[in-house]
């Protein structure tokens, strides 16, 4: 029912009256005057009669275009008023449907069958006692105050021909003439037996073969739950134990004691309902003797309205019985029957809907308990999914038929379970083929049942599956796989390629009649009422049922799993749809696989849609190489550590900024020695660049593009924190890509990963490589060396003069010469200054800062070409100042006794002063 009031159009408004043109109308006639004041002309005097010819002529338009617009607006008007009636006919007849389905009387009844729920009338059951008026939920708006406006508003807000209800309370009387009063009293009657059942509902009193209804079931119904309605004429005798009566009654006679509704009828047409809020007319529904004798013949036929509905059915006072080429069981009991499920006859594949607290849990795990029973692993196993909460199939565990439970708590899990259907789905194929088979009847296999509880949000955390079960469901019947869909809705969330290959359908209490139509293809869903006594109430309807039968779902207890379990408990463990996941970590010992000569493993790859876990290795020399990108504690040590262990000859490049700048150099100087290294690693690539002053960072990375550029036989393997900057730059040069865990999703993103691959919890070692999970090997913690390693890498050599003359560059130049003092007492150590006040006969060592040195210049060249020249490696601004030298000097830590050797045109070499290095 549209709720948004109804607009009213406005009543037009008037025309306004155009305004006269006077002043246009003045100048000719003032021109005129003019003129023949100038020219004395009489002719003059008619120009200035066009001024009153103008105004006469503006009145006329003016009176002309009002007309016209009048007349459009009442045309407008009108035809608003059109569309105000049409739409207010329109709602009152959607409402006046509505009202009937709700409350419906014998006709509407007859026309579409309530379903009957699981209880008996009461004194609060509303009866339709006839049609007439009611106050309407349409409104209307706008329209302003006129009489035609205010006559609409009243007709909207009263709908006529509507069902009236009174309460059915202790009983009813209709008084008025006898022959009207008993069809009245008839339709009464009959209405009732249409909404219940005759194990709710009895018909008692000496007034029932009277009125012709001896023929009804409700007539010969005895059971003690019923609700007893005694019909009596006046002068009978009352039944003591009647639960509510209704009486018939001469005009005027007095209403019996306990009756709270009287319909007093006066003519066919009319009649008057008295109630305790007032009295109001109605038209009362009439049933002759044929007609009622009619109805009671279709209910005669209609097995399922003579015997009741329980109120309680459980799984283990069901019957079970095996089939040997189905899998037929029974999950509940209708009225008077066992309704029986087949997932192989009346499927493959089966959609159950029930809106929240309607028992579509229920049903589904003794759907799967009942098969469980009855079936054991070598005929059915199951995989289960539960996508509201992660609870529901808990108890299922325990049966050895179950071989996956996935649930909404685990996304990644659930995502590998559900893709590995598709690897199932070729297994089956290829199990098929190979035993020339076209069903799985031909080969031994056991049928797979997936069911899935909330099978709306799994498409919504997971939308591209759909396509998933949309292929399982076109294809499942002959490979023996069966879908069981649970959804709270069916329209919008089981497409159509879905839906039309899940013929077996099951309905719970629903909220929207189009979801019941969608599913059984009636409302009747929709009609199940939200009390307790509806839980577990719901129709099923199988290809070969004409209509849906109504089913109170069967209750599974404990025991009844627990016996199922037991039963089958000696059975054979059943091969699970797919591999377990990956664990957490994989010692490099046990990946006994043969690998091809050259390889090392990098670890196990999960490949769900092909339910292989294969090894996931790096050739060496062929491969150019991969790079593993992470945060800290993600693994990256660890995926090195594995690698080096693999390979003797690795080259580690060291971890400290000096030695990787040692290393890295000498690979590229030796191009010879980086061929045959192959397997070339690095540990934090991102750390050693940021530990270097900008341009010795800028000089390694150029020097790592050109390693990797250049090492066409070599295989290189580098981690990170970030795939940024320079060393962003170098990492692309490798063509594979290994993301561990990162920080956030942005730097997912920004590593080169997909939203996908991304997991928050991603475990150590679990690394993404393209679209495969792969968890990297491990092996203990210990520290590698690697003979290439440490042949490239040059230790830095301590320093000891060997020149007769050498000059070093330092601040705080009196402890620099105090130290060097007394670490070589064979020689002279000294400033500038004292080589001018003595001639020493040992070799000298002049220690002065940069300025000094500027001032002693002439000594300073004459140092550089007879002696040597160190430069602490805090000073290498002053190195190319006082040397000349533009070339960018190896790296050296400050503050470490680090200094530079230069010696005539040779290139700076880096040393260590052990007296400078105390402590370091």
């Amino acid at each position: 029912m549209d709720s948004l009031p109804i607009v009213i159009p406005a009543a037009p408004a008037q025309p306004a009256r155009p305004s006269l043109p006077i002043i246009a109308a003045l100048v000719p006639v003032a021109s005129g005057v003019v003129l023949w004041l100038v020219t004395g002309s009489l002719l003059s005097l008619c120009f200035a009669a066009l001024g009153p010819l103008m105004l006469f002529a503006a009145v006329v338009d003016g009176r002309r275009s009002r007309r016209a617009a009048r007349r459009r607006a009442e045309v407008e008007e009108e035809k608003g008023w059109a569309r105000a009636e049409d739409e207010l006919r329109e709602r009152h007849e959607s409402e006046r449907m509505l009202r009937r389905h709700r409350d419906p009387d014998v006709v509407s009844a007859l026309v579409d069958p309530p379903l009957r729920e699981g209880r008996r009338p009461d004194p609060e059951t509303a009866l339709v006692v006839g049609s007439g008026a009611r106050t309407s939920a349409v409104r209307a708006v706008g329209g302003g105050e006129g009489e035609r406006a205010r006559e609409f508003q009243v007709r909207c807000g009263r709908i006529e021909q509507v069902p009236i209800t009174a309460p059915l309370g202790r009983g009813i009387a209709l008084r008025g003439p006898a022959v009207l009063a008993a069809a009245a009293s008839r339709a009464l009657a009959v209405q009732l037996c249409l909404r219940f059942g005759p194990s709710q509902l009895a018909l008692v009193g000496a007034a029932v073969e009277h009125l012709g209804l001896s023929a009804l079931p409700h007539a010969r119904a005895s059971g003690r739950a019923a609700f007893r309605l005694e019909l009596l004429v006046h002068g009978s005798s009352a039944v003591p134990d009647a639960d509510a009566r209704v009486w018939l009654l001469p005009p005027g006679q007095a209403v019996p004691d306990g009756i709270t509704s009287v319909i007093d009828i006066a003519e066919a047409q009319r009649a008057h309902l008295r109630t305790a809020e007032g009295v109001v007319d109605v038209m009362p529904e009439f049933l002759s003797r044929g007609q009622a004798g009619a109805v009671s013949s279709e209910l005669e036929e209609e097995s399922d309205d003579v015997l009741p509905i329980p109120d309680l059915v459980l799984l283990g006072d069901l019957p079970q019985e095996a089939s040997a080429t189905s899998l037929a069981t029974t999950v509940g009991r209708g009225a008077g029957e066992d309704i029986v499920l087949d997932l192989v006859e009346d499927g493959p594949h089966a959609i159950v809907t029930g809106t929240t607290g309607s028992g579509k849990s229920e049903l589904l795990v003794s759907w799967v308990t009942a098969l469980a029973s009855t079936y054991g692993p070598d005929r059915v196993v199951f995989v289960l999914a539960d996508f509201k909460g992660g609870t529901a199939f808990d108890p299922l565990r325990a049966l050895p038929h179950v071989v996956a439970v996935v649930t909404d708590l685990d996304p990644a899990g659930a995502r590998r379970g559900v893709s590995s259907l598709t690897a199932e789905l070729r297994r089956r194929e290829t199990v098929l083929a190979d035993a020339y088979a076209r069903d799985i009847v031909q080969v031994d296999m056991p049928r797979l049942v997936i069911v899935v509880d909330e099978f709306a949000a799994l498409l919504q955390e997971h939308p591209d599956l759909a396509t998933v079960f949309t292929d399982i469901a076109a294809r499942g019947r002959a490979l023996g796989m069966h879908l069981v869909l649970g959804t709270q809705r069916a329209v919008g969330v089981v497409r159509d390629a879905l839906a039309a290959n899940c013929p077996l359908r099951v309905s719970l209490r629903v909220g929207d009649a189009a979801d019941s139509r969608a599913v059984i293809g009636s409302d009747a869903a929709s009609a199940i009422g939200g009390g307790p006594e509806s839980r577990g109430l719901g129709l099923v309807r199988r290809p070969r049922d004409q209509d849906a039968r109504t089913v109170r779902v069967a209750l599974t207890r404990s025991e009844d799993v627990a016996l199922a379990a037991a039963r089958w408990g000696s059975s054979a463990v059943p091969q699970s749809p797919w591999l377990p996941p990956l664990p957490r970590r994989i010692a490099l010992a046990c990946l006994r696989e043969t690998t091809p000569p050259g390889a090392v493993v990098l670890g196990r790859a999960d490949l769900p849609e092909s339910q292989a876990q294969p090894l996931e290795t790096l050739q060496v020399g062929r491969d150019k190489g991969i790079a593993l990108i992470g945060q800290s504690r993600s693994g990256r040590t660890a995926a090195i550590r594995t690698i080096a262990a693999q390979w003797p000859g690795a080259v580690l490049v060291p971890t400290d900024p000096e030695g990787a700048w040692d290393a890295v150099c000498g690979l590229v100087t030796d191009g010879g020695r980086a061929q045959q290294a192959a397997l070339i690693l690095c540990d934090d690539l991102d750390a050693q660049l940021d530990a270097l002053p900008h341009e010795h960072a800028a000089h390694l990375a150029q020097l790592w593009e050109r390693l990797i550029r250049g090492g066409s036989q070599s295989t290189f393997v580098l981690t990170a924190t970030r795939a940024h900057g320079a060393a962003g730059r170098i990492l692309d040069l490798l063509p594979r890509r290994a993301l561990l865990r990162t920080s956030g999703r942005t730097d997912h993103l920004a590593a080169g990963g997909d939203a996908e691959g991304y997991l928050r919890d991603r475990p150590p070692g679990r690394a993404r490589i393209g679209d495969r999970e792969v968890q990297i090997a491990w092996v203990p913690e210990q520290r590698l060396r690697s003979t290439r390693a440490g042949h490239l890498r040059a230790t830095t050599p301590a320093w000891r003069p060997q020149a007769s003359m050498t000059a070093v560059v330092s601040a705080g130049a009196p402890q620099a010469i105090a130290d060097l003092a007394r670490a070589f007492p064979d020689h002279t150590v000294g400033s500038p200054a004292d080589l001018r006040t003595a001639a020493p006969a040992n070799p000298v060592v002049l220690i002065a800062d940069a300025e000094t040195w500027q001032r002693e210049w002439a000594l300073w060249q004459r140092v550089r070409v007879e002696g040597d020249v160190l430069v602490r490696a805090e000073h290498p601004v002053e190195l190319r100042q006082l040397t000349g030298i533009r070339e960018l000097p190896p790296f050296a830590r400050s503050h470490a006794g680090r200094a530079w050797l230069v010696r005539g045109a040779e290139s700076p070499r880096r040393v260590v002063i052990d007296a400078w290095n105390s402590g370091q």
